[in-house]
């Protein structure tokens, strides 16, 4: 049985999220002003979640978003407006049927924004935290624009309960896919995963396979899976799927996954594949409750015959398990 449900947090820090944070950042310490509007509610069919970030420069140059079309627009003008020491704006947009489409909200949604001025420090801590994958959040005194932040677990459960005039951005370790085995499939599914807010990591201990140019804008590792993950955090916001196809490097790769909180671990190959995995595993002292996080074979199954076509049955497949839905079983040679 596969784990398919892990913790739903209140603002989800996916890995376009830090890098609207991280762009700011380099804005400030390039001189510029900036300005971030962040997503307080939503009703109804809203394209952008409670949390979103948008960042807007002095210039107009602006990264992320917090809706789509004119309502940009809008929340960017205030935002160029927003004076030094002025209180955050707090900027509403409801419409519903064929108004819908004139400020950017399509489907009729209801969404409420801050515009503030974020403090530098607090950027850089928050940025920092990220990167070691610890959780922050920052609370926001919408009455006057004063920030805190919270770093870690125990510190972020003491903060109060949002408030009328406070409002807290919890920011969570992106959600990170490790791929084990820089094959054809992996090459197809680092760049889905990359667009479906994942931080994508490849590792193969073989050079032949771990070439740069075959996976531009990921971040590549070459060595053997035991050796490489020893060095990484894997926490109930990693998932990892090992694609090798041979044993000793998929076996190495699922042990530490499997001795980890990683919220979703699948292999490729066959039930019989799987079957004789199994048996190498529980050989080497793995129960088999543990065994069975094990996804596999990996993907949903969709009839899915093409590197292409399997790399998007386990991409769905690790969505849903990142959402706490069920899913079935794929077939896999």
């Amino acid at each position: 049985m596969c784990v398919d449900a892990i913790r739903c947090d209140p603002a989800d820090m996916a890995a376009d999220d830090g890098e609207v944070l991280e762009t700011a950042l380099r804005w400030m310490e390039a001189g510029k002003p900036v300005r971030l509007a962040v997503v307080l509610e939503t009703w109804g069919s809203a394209p952008r979640s409670r949390g979103s970030y948008m960042a807007v420069a002095g210039d107009g140059a602006f990264a992320g978003s917090v809706s789509g079309g004119c309502v940009e627009a809008a929340v960017i003008s205030e935002a160029r407006e927003l004076e030094a020491g002025e209180a955050p704006r707090i900027l509403s947009f409801g419409v519903e049927d064929e108004t819908a489409w004139h400020v950017g909200l399509p489907c009729g949604g209801n969404i409420r924004v801050a515009v503030f001025i974020p403090e530098k420090a607090l950027l850089e801590r928050i940025t920092a935290c990220h990167a070691q994958r610890i959780p922050t959040a920052l609370a926001l005194d919408l009455t006057n624009g004063a920030q805190s932040l919270a770093e870690g677990d125990a510190a972020m459960d003491a903060l109060p309960k949002d408030e009328e005039d406070r409002f807290i951005r919890v920011h969570e370790a992106p959600w990170t896919m490790i791929i084990a085995g820089a094959v054809h499939i992996s090459q197809v599914l680092a760049g889905m995963a990359r667009a479906a807010g994942f931080a994508v990591t490849v590792l193969d201990p073989r050079t032949a396979f771990a070439q740069s140019e075959r996976f531009p804008g990921v971040s590549l590792v070459c060595g053997e899976p035991d050796e490489v993950l020893a060095e990484m955090t894997l926490d109930r916001r990693t998932a990892l799927v090992s694609l090798t196809h041979v044993p000793r490097l998929d076996d190495a790769a699922l042990k530490m996954a499997l001795a980890s909180e990683a919220f979703y671990v699948g292999a490729l190959g066959s039930t019989r594949t799987h079957a004789k995995r199994r048996q190498r595993l529980g050989s080497a002292g793995i129960d088999d409750e543990v065994l069975d996080r094990i996804c596999a074979p990996v993907g949903l199954d969709i009839g899915a015959k093409t590197p292409a076509e399997i790399a998007v049955s386990i991409l769905a497949e690790i969505i849903a398990a990142r959402r706490g839905k069920p899913f079935g079983r794929a077939t896999r040679n």
